[in-house]
């Protein structure tokens, strides 16, 4: 399934066996490794699973396409409900929501539907954190840092720090982001020695204060065609600086994120899930 182009893998794994697959291969980092891969796999941005939850009828776990364990991912979040709804493993309660458990906490989804399939989902992205310990980025004090400086590679950049649940770094520039060196800056920012945990990274044009351009260098994936808690974090970076009102659009390369903060609390998102094909892995 995608969201605006972010794919993933989806299984269901509530009825695997808790040593499949089995860890002297690699486990589930190995196999989201094999499947991801766009010429000797399936082809994917990653790997996740559908598991039982301890507080939530549902539970994701999501593996990048180098293997690496994430904490969530907004597009993922909503394919991974229409991925259980449309199977009978989770249903929306009585408010309309489906609660899902990830590493970076209890995500409340709301279907949308057309001609009676899930099409779409409102999402609670939960509250941007903001303090660069919690982040985490190796700069003092309290926070929101909204204009860290920093050169990469030769080309110098002016740094928002958010996290949602997962770490990112905006950059507001002036060039198209169509024409940004993305694939030369963006490796070298993820694993920049500021960032422990590494990092997702962004850069955005300001078209006006209700649209945004994105392109989204993401942790353990490279680029991707879109990303929701990175959308997140750019929303929340430019109300913060003044450059955008609550609402905003951000068009990225799969498509169009609907994003809106008042200044404080959660940070909600809207936008499309697909189902694209059903497949079998011969393992």
């Amino acid at each position: 399934l995608h969201g605006a182009g972010n794919d993933y893998l989806f299984v269901d794994a509530r009825g695997l066996k808790k040593d499949w697959p089995p860890v002297r291969a690699g486990g589930w980092p190995a196999l989201s490794r094999a499947m991801s891969d766009r010429h000797f796999g399936a082809g994917a941005d990653g790997l996740i699973l559908a598991l039982p939850g301890e507080k939530a009828s549902l539970r994701m776990r999501m593996f990048n396409a180098d293997g690496s364990e994430a904490e969530m991912c907004g597009n993922g979040v909503r394919c991974l409900v229409k991925f259980a709804i449309e199977r009978g493993i989770a249903h929306p309660g009585a408010d309309g929501f489906v609660d899902v458990e990830t590493l970076a906490g209890l995500i409340r989804v709301a279907p949308i539907y057309h001609d009676g399939r899930m099409a779409a989902a409102r999402v609670n992205m939960g509250a941007p954190r903001l303090a660069p310990a919690e982040v985490p980025v190796k700069v003092k004090g309290p926070g929101p840092v909204l204009d860290h400086p920093l050169t990469v590679d030769g080309v110098e950049l002016r740094l928002a720090f958010v996290s949602m649940g997962n770490p990112h770094a905006v950059a507001f520039i002036e060039t198209p982001v169509a024409e940004f060196p993305l694939h030369t800056i963006g490796p070298k920012m993820e694993r920049h020695p500021l960032f422990p945990r590494r990092v997702n990274f962004e850069i955005v044009n300001v078209a006006d204060r209700g649209h945004l351009r994105q392109r989204t260098w993401e942790r353990g994936s490279g680029e991707t065609l879109a990303c929701s808690t990175g959308a997140s974090a750019v929303a929340v970076a430019a109300r913060l600086k003044g450059l955008t009102g609550d609402h905003v659009d951000i068009t990225l390369p799969g498509g169009v994120l609907k994003l809106e903060w008042p200044g404080h609390g959660d940070v909600w998102l809207e936008g499309p899930a697909q189902e694209v094909y059903t497949a079998e892995w011969p393992d």
